[in-house]
């Protein structure tokens, strides 16, 4: 891949929570990596210079689980389409989850993602490779061929292991190669055919309801095994109070576990179903209220330590049947920096701690410690870097998104904050 010319960004806001900055700072880029911080090494001369003045700097995010839907299912969406929507919305790393066709469960398909991905240039992808086979849930895939393919994390997407000694057997072997389990939340005998959350919106409504209980069932067994395995864990959706709660109990025990939220239930609640509409169908279900407010308590804290897309790009004929028919899902990358900075507005997080969450947070999950390659800015590190006008006011539209998933409920509403550039090993991936 070609690397980009030689840049200075000057007088913006520089926020690396990697190494705690928070100032005025000049960055300066050459050969695809970061050169300095400060002053300009000796002899530098920049081919172009950005002026930041107003602008915060910081790594580009990591969004752990943003589905591309390329190989298998491209009228909904590419490789192409959504990274140079990642690109737009400052993400230069993302995740995939292995719900492709074929799915990620060999070396090759993995390959085949990461490949189309580099041709194209606007986002580094990282494929989660599939659990089991076929993601049928019950045989072990070869995770080691996977993790030298590329697979930093395994994953089962949102198909659950209903199995429970697979499920322990699985973490057995992902521990014996220092792999991450990322796991759904959701029992699938309580979950299934469900489509909102039980309670009394889906009530009234006559809708099919997913209990707390199913993500709560999911998660003591996933924390239970664990704990006995010695594995990783990372919760990819977490929904519940409830959840939550058992998560931090579990970590200040010792367990190995994480987990991320998806940006939309900080936000959304049962209530926005009142009126059927198909772009809040999802995955877990919103919640109630009192959910979403612990788990922007979650959040706060670092009990929950990423903040997530989980994009979703639908064409328009699967929004368009009866509710409980319609493709659970909302296109969500290009919100993703404006809903973490109205939890800033709403005073949830500062800003460092908000772009923690989408850089070093996620980073650490993959396997990235601070100062390593993702979601830091220091010296010698590839020149992963998003600059964003905090300010910028917007509405989302179909005319402004780049994603070719256009079903989001925050279609029309003004937000705050927007994308100026994004780099990618130095070279500009996006310009606003």
């Amino acid at each position: 891949m070609a690397r980009g010319p030689k840049l200075s960004i000057r007088n913006g806001r520089l926020i690396d929570p990697a190494s705690g900055t928070d100032q005025e700072a000049d960055l300066h880029i050459g050969e695809g990596r970061i050169l300095a911080v400060g002053a300009a090494p000796a002899g530098f001369q920049p081919d172009r210079t950005l002026d930041a003045r107003g602008l915060i700097v910081c790594p580009g995010f990591v969004d752990l689980s943003a589905r591309l839907r390329e190989p298998g299912h491209e009228q909904k969406a590419t490789i192409a389409s959504e990274t140079r929507a990642a690109a737009a919305a400052g993400i230069t790393t993302l995740c995939c989850p292995p719900d492709t066709v074929p799915v990620i469960d060999t070396p090759a398909v993995a390959q085949l993602v990461r490949q189309i991905a580099e041709r194209h240039g606007y986002a580094q992808v990282l494929p989660a490779g599939a659990v089991t086979q076929g993601l049928e849930g019950c045989q072990i895939t070869e995770m080691a061929a996977l993790k030298a393919a590329g697979c930093p994390v395994l994953s089962q997407a949102d198909r659950p292991i209903r199995n429970s000694q697979v499920l322990r057997r699985a973490l057995e072997y992902a521990a014996t190669f220092g792999l991450t389990l990322f796991l759904q939340p959701q029992d699938a005998d309580l979950g299934e055919g469900g489509c909102a959350h039980e309670g009394r919106i889906a009530t009234r409504l006559g809708l099919p309801g997913i209990p707390e209980a199913a993500e709560t069932v999911a998660v003591a067994r996933a924390l239970a095994l664990a704990e006995q395995t010695g594995a990783r864990i990372h919760f990819r959706g977490l929904s519940t109070a409830r959840g939550a709660e058992m998560l931090a109990e579990a970590k200040a025990r010792g367990i190995l576990a994480s987990a991320d939220v998806a940006l939309h239930q900080l936000f959304l609640t049962e209530d926005e179903l009142d009126g059927f509409d198909s772009d809040c169908h999802v995955i877990p279900p919103f919640r109630t209220l009192a959910d979403r407010d612990a788990l922007r308590a979650a959040v706060a804290e670092g009990v929950i330590e990423a903040l997530c897309s989980d994009h979703q790009p639908h064409d328009a004929d699967a929004k368009e049947a009866p509710f409980p028919e319609t493709a659970p899902g909302i296109s969500a990358l290009e919100t993703l920096l404006p809903l973490t900075l109205c939890l800033v507005a709403e005073g949830v997080l500062d800003l460092p701690n908000a772009i923690a969450r989408l850089t070093t947070g996620p980073a650490e999950i993959l396997g990235h410690p601070p100062g390593r390659d993702l979601g830091c800015i220091r010296p010698g590190r590839p020149a992963d870097v998003c600059v964003f006008d905090p300010l910028e006011s917007w509405v989302p539209s179909r005319e402004t998104l780049l994603s070719h998933g256009e079903n989001s409920p925050f279609l029309g509403v003004a937000l705050r904050g927007r994308v100026r550039w994004t780099l990618l090993g130095g070279r500009t991936v996006f310009e606003r």
